[in-house]
């Protein structure tokens, strides 16, 4: 318990005031009456009355020091401070860290780093910051808060693949999706979403230490940890693959496969998978994909007789999202949630093994029916993308003469 250093002799007029207080108080905070309270049964020129700061803190749920804290505040300060802590007992200290010079640091750390490094570190920020225009030293940490309350991240980098402005091309294609997004689920007419991912192929040079589960020793009761599964650094390279997915988003389905190359023929074979394993009885099927080399109807007559490249080119309809807007595509979604739920930083070194793996992924996905719900319309594009459309030749007047 803190030693009862300051004296609190309260005048008639102080006991006065503060009785006054204490039966008023509902004109007063709650932590005023604490106060006057306190200062009334701390009186030492009250022996008889007074109470100890132990007993205080127990009454009014504090720590003795915050009692001792306002007889210091008293001694010190008068009553006025003792009530309303208004008074410093210490004269303020200007902060360092002015407006400028946060201002400064954030410029910098936004600006290109120096010759030589990669990106700003808080400890690089720092030493470069060290200017006696404002400051002749400063720790990395303070570096970081300030950072931080400003929402600065220097060692993120954000950045969007847009077009150019006024791109005719790029809008053309884009609300030609927009609207295909819109229209309603129709099984005779299904929209599906195709999108390809290489892969690298990787196996292990040592095995792997697996996981053991929690054990409990029934004696003793104690719990013993099991090993966690160790990832070694060092793997072999086993080749290169490619991933392609086709998603209907309105149905909730999505088709997975992997296969060793990503040519016109690997296209065909599985576009003819889709048209003939799963939807066999529609005579229409809109797709949409990039505008890759591989992504058209030459690939199905490059690799099937006539007949069966032609039944092909008359069941499928393409729709390519435009440059810039692979983010129109929903099978990139779906290709992203594969990559963080399935494929993680796990280790696969064969074709074989990988389909065997995201077949998983793909069943346990369809099952639980995970579909997408699109809310961008070309509306909203037409809003929040206006600088992308083009000026048009003619207005609206000049269209109805």
């Amino acid at each position: 318990m803190p030693k009862n250093k300051y004296k609190v002799i309260l005048s008639e007029e102080e006991v006065k005031r503060l009785k006054d207080i204490t039966k008023k108080g509902s004109t007063n905070s709650a932590k005023v009456v604490m106060h006057a309270n306190i200062l009334l049964n701390t009186n030492d020129g009250m022996p008889n009355k007074k109470r100890e700061n132990r007993e205080l803190a127990e009454i009014f749920s504090i720590s003795p020091t915050t009692v001792n804290q306002i007889r210091k505040t008293y001694a010190t300060g008068g009553i006025e401070a003792a009530l309303y802590r208004k008074t410093r007992l210490t004269p303020p200290v200007m902060s360092k860290i002015t407006g400028d010079y946060e201002a400064y640091v954030i410029a910098t750390s936004l600006s290109p780093p120096p010759k030589g490094r990669a990106r700003w570190t808080l400890r690089l920020l720092a030493e470069h910051c060290d200017d006696d225009k404002y400051l002749i030293e400063i720790s990395h940490t303070s570096i970081a808060e300030m950072l931080n309350t400003n929402q600065v991240k220097p060692h993120l980098s954000d950045y969007w693949c847009i077009p150019k402005k006024n791109d005719p091309a790029f809008i053309a294609c884009m609300e030609d999706v927009l609207g295909i997004y819109q229209r309603p689920y129709n099984p005779d007419i299904p929209v599906i979403c195709m999108d390809e991912k290489p892969i690298q192929l990787l196996g292990e040079v040592r095995r792997r230490v697996q996981a053991k589960p929690l054990r409990t020793d029934p004696d003793t009761k104690i719990t013993k940890q099991g090993t966690n599964e160790k990832i070694d650094s060092e793997y072999v390279r086993c080749g290169h693959g490619s991933i392609f997915i086709f998603t209907e988003p309105l149905a909730g389905w999505r088709y997975v496969e992997a296969r060793k190359s990503r040519t016109k023929k690997d296209f065909a074979i599985l576009m003819h998978y889709i048209r003939h394993k799963i939807y066999p009885h529609v005579k229409k099927i809109i797709i949409i994909c990039d505008n890759l080399n591989t992504h058209n109807i030459v690939a199905f007559y490059e690799t099937f007789k006539a007949s069966v490249a032609y039944e092909l080119s008359q069941t499928f309809e393409f729709h390519y999202t435009p440059v810039h807007g692979s983010w129109l595509n929903i099978a990139e979604s779906e290709l992203s949630s594969l990559a963080k739920e399935s494929l993680g930083k796990k280790r696969i070194n064969t074709i074989d093994a990988l389909n065997d793996h995201i077949h998983s992924w793909q069943v346990d996905r369809n099952v639980r029916q995970k579909g997408v719900n699109w809310q961008f319309t070309a509306e909203d594009a037409r809003i929040k993308l206006k600088r992308l459309y083009p000026t048009p030749t003619f207005s609206n007047d000049e269209l109805l003469l």
